[in-house]
This record gives C-alpha cells, structure tokens and sequence, in this order.
C-alpha cells in the first residue's frame, strides 16, 4: 500500500499598514504616513526565502491577511507569489486569498491583483448600514463598499466578504434585514462576527468608561441562533463558529489552521507552525525589518511544542469546526491516548445536555454548544 501523500501546507503574508485603526481592531495593525514599497518587498522576499529553507512540501493555499493587504502595489502580491511558487512549487488547485478594503480605490486594483495569481477575495464589508460603518470606524460607505463588491465579483473567481453584527441597539429584526440583504449578493462565503471588546482597542477604552454597551448574552445569543438558521437555509451553513460557506466553498487556508495542519508565516506578527515548532515574528514593523537586516528573517521566537501542547492546540482548534475533530489522530499528535485528553464525564453530561456529540472518535460541538464554546472547551479539554 502507498504511504498517504503528505498534506499540503499554508502560507500566510501578513501586510501590517493600513490608513486608519479602527476601534475594534486588536490585529497587527499599523498606520504610517509613508510607506517604502520597494524596501517591504524586499523585507517579505527575504522572509519568506528563510521559510523556504526550513520547510519543504507543495503549497496549496496562500493567504495575504492584514492589515490591509489590499494596499500593497499589485507587483509586490506578484513578485511574493512567483517566489513562493519557486521555493514549494503549487498544488494545482491552489488558494490563493487577499483580504480588502471596499473603498474604491483599492478596488481600482482588483483586475491588477488577480492578474498577479490572486483567486479569492475576503472583502471586509463589516455593515450594510451607513451609521453602523461610521460607528466601526470605517472609511467606506455602503454604496462605495457594494461598488467594490460588484468590482470583486468580476474580478475573482470566489469572493467572501465580513460583517460584524451584535452591535449596539442592533435589533433581531435589523440584523435579519441587513442577513437577507447580503446573502442576496450571491457570495460563496460570509465570515459573520459578534462585535467583542477587545482588551487594547479604543473601544475598550469606551466600554470601560460606560460609553459602549454591546448586546447581553441572551440578545447575542438570539442573533447568533438566527445567523445559523437564515445562513443554512440559504445554502450556506456554519462551517466554523464564525464562517459560512456552500458547501465545497469553504476557505482551505483557514481549514488547514482548524484541521491544525502545517502553515508557515512571513512579514511583522506572523505565526507559524511547522514540523512540530511554533514561529513568532516580531509585531512593530520597524523591529521586524531591523531584525531581517540583522539575521536574514523576521523570527522574534522559535519553539518546539510538546507534543501534549500539540494535542490541546489542535483540539482547542478543531472544536471551532461543525465537522469537530478525530480523538485518535489528535492522541497521536500528543503521543497518548484520547482519555488523557478530554474529559470523558463533562463530555457525557454535555452530550445529554445536547451540547456536543460523540460517536466513536469523533467528537463534534452542536450548533446549540457553539453558542456557549467558550465555556465548553476549557469543560472538556485537560490542559495539565
């Protein structure tokens, strides 16, 4: 019998610039008057030569997240994927997805962005009303963020786009309106948010001082029962906890960090997890390129995980995903057995309580637990 063939890995470029921060936003982002095009290309070649030669195998997804990647000049989006294509050569099927911002400018560089090897597109949307987007903070307005829609959709053979919902005085009726207006736009693939807090943002500070309240429990959980409901009858059902897709649809870059497959990452912030080690590079984007001059790579820290640590990861993200995780291929990870792992008991009340499934070695959370995931994970997965 032929040996399985070796899973194709991820590659992931963070691009950290973007033109303003939002008030939501904890991501590795940066905003800088000016930025030298030549010198990031540069930097981002060099990163990713240094994975090369840590890393072998065939790339099959690649993903330009941010930040706002749609920034970058189209030759830069070009220039990293001929060198990518070079070091791991590409499976035929290959993803290749950058995240955008709707504004028309940036949509002016679609048809340049696909031309340079871009097939999906992850628009961030975040509001089909214009008060909400003023709210978020964003640049955009609803007639130039669907212009930029209509611009992707001719441009890119699949198209995702963002919303954030759960936001203050936002009703189940409102949200369900703005649900059916965007699941009419006929996309392959939603990635629906609750607005959180997230410690560092300004709108932390505005929690905190009592000038921002966000839906309690039982609204968010009323609109998140209604997301799963109206996606799924639209042909696009959960996938993930937070993601939507027909079925075949569904992001394969982000499938290979739930499924906790190998994926490598380049540019400032940029994780990584190959052969067994974690890989962190530096955040501040001036730290990330003195590092590069200084050793030839954007690498703060490089640690091998225990394989225990492994089995947790991989369980923590494998419980994120509707088609849950296999007990057995996980235990082999952490060179132990799934008892170790999981704690059989919780997963047998929260099984009667219908809250997760299990059936041989597959354990699943119910679209019910996923509501309350967060409590559910550190209830079942022994982390000492």
């Amino acid at each position: 019998m032929n040996a399985s063939p070796t899973p194709d890995l991820a590659l992931y470029v963070h691009w950290p610039f973007c033109v303003s921060k939002c008030p939501y936003c904890d991501f590795n982002s940066h905003v800088r008057d000016s930025v030298d095009q030549a010198l990031w290309r540069r930097g981002l070649l060099a990163d990713l030569a240094h994975e090369a030669q840590q890393a072998e195998g065939r790339l099959g997804s690649i993903f330009f997240g941010g930040g706002t990647p749609s920034l970058m000049p189209p030759e830069t989006v070009a220039a990293v994927l001929n060198a990518a294509e070079r070091a791991w050569g590409f499976a035929p099927d290959i993803e290749i997805t950058l995240e955008a911002n709707p504004s028309s400018v940036e949509a002016a560089r679609f048809a340049d962005i696909a031309a340079a090897g871009v097939n999906r597109v992850s628009l961030g949307l975040q509001a089909l009303d214009d008060d909400a987007l003023r709210f978020l903070g964003r640049a955009h307005d609803v007639a130039e963020g669907l212009g930029a829609l209509a611009t992707a959709q001719a441009a890119f053979g699949r198209v995702s786009f963002d919303l954030i919902y759960a936001r203050p005085g936002q009703s189940l009726a409102a949200w369900q309106a703005e649900l059916t207006r965007a699941l009419g736009f006929g996309t392959e693939h939603l990635s629906l948010y609750q607005l959180t807090i997230e410690p560092g943002t300004r709108f932390a500070t505005e929690a905190a001082a009592g000038r921002l309240t966000i839906p309690d429990a039982d609204a968010a959980a009323d609109l998140f029962e209604a997301t799963r409901s109206m996606t799924a009858a639209a042909g696009l059902p959960a996938y993930e906890i937070s993601n939507h897709a027909r079925p075949g649809a569904e992001s394969r870059h982000n499938l290979t960090y739930w499924r906790y497959g190998d994926y490598l990452g380049v540019g400032p912030g940029a994780h990584g997890r190959r052969g067994g080690c974690a890989t962190f590079r530096r955040r501040k984007p001036e730290n990330w390129l003195a590092a590069l001059a200084r050793n030839g790579h954007g690498i703060e820290s490089e640690e091998p995980l225990a394989p225990r640590t492994r089995a947790i990861e991989a369980l923590l993200m494998g419980l994120r995903l509707d088609e849950g995780v296999d007990l057995a291929r996980i235990a082999t990870l952490g060179g132990t057995t799934p008892e170790v792992l999981i704690d059989a008991r919780a997963v047998e009340r929260l099984a009667r309580e219908g809250l997760v499934e299990r059936t041989g070695e597959q354990l699943r959370v119910t679209g019910a637990g996923m509501l309350l995931l967060d409590a559910i994970l550190p209830a079942i997965v022994v982390t000492d």
